[in-house]
């Protein structure tokens, strides 16, 4: 395979042959470095017990749509990620029953369990599109420039509404730590 300008690899899906098992291959290998992300901002979209289901009704709907992808609208992170929202998104439309979420232990090594907890339950507190913008561009580690893409929005807008959310976190989070 070759590296094309945009950094993304060539998809030999893209011949007129019929898919083989070795498209298979390709196409899992071509995922394969995002599906951390994808399982954790899964996660985050829909309950913990439903995440695994999600991230696979994603995989699927990206492998029958992959002649779709073009690398000069955006990176597969973002594709993958755009195509993983539609399907938690449906995910909750058919199953709407709020849950809380605790993270895998595994989402976030090296960070202590207690803060880890402390700033999930901060990040759920913030308005529903800030805490989408959070997700996507710290946890599905998006440019800013991809998530506005996704979401619609100027990058501008994106920057703001971080900014609005991370001072927003500092608030709760120090709120959190007072003495009572």
């Amino acid at each position: 395979m070759t590296v094309a300008a945009t950094g993304e690899q060539d998809m030999p899906w893209r011949s007129t042959e019929s898919a083989t098992l070795d498209d298979h291959e390709n196409f899992a290998s071509w995922v394969a470095p995002h599906l951390g992300s994808l399982r954790a901002l899964a996660a985050r979209e829909v309950d913990a017990s439903a995440a695994d289901d999600v991230v696979q009704e994603a995989l699927v709907r990206a492998w029958q749509r992959r002649s779709t992808y073009n690398a000069d609208r955006g990176s597969t992170r973002a594709w993958l990620v755009g195509i993983l929202l539609d399907r938690a998104r449906r995910h909750r439309v058919r199953r709407p029953k709020p849950v809380p979420h605790l993270p895998d232990v595994d989402t976030q090594p090296g960070v202590a369990s207690a803060q880890r907890l402390d700033v999930e339950a901060a990040v759920r507190q913030l308005p529903p599109r800030q805490r989408q913008i959070v997700t996507l561009h710290y946890l599905a580690d998006l440019p800013v420039t991809e998530v506005g893409a996704l979401l619609g929005v100027s990058a501008g807008a994106i920057k703001a509404q971080l900014s609005d959310a991370r001072a927003r976190l500092r608030q709760i989070m120090e709120d959190d730590h007072e003495p009572r």
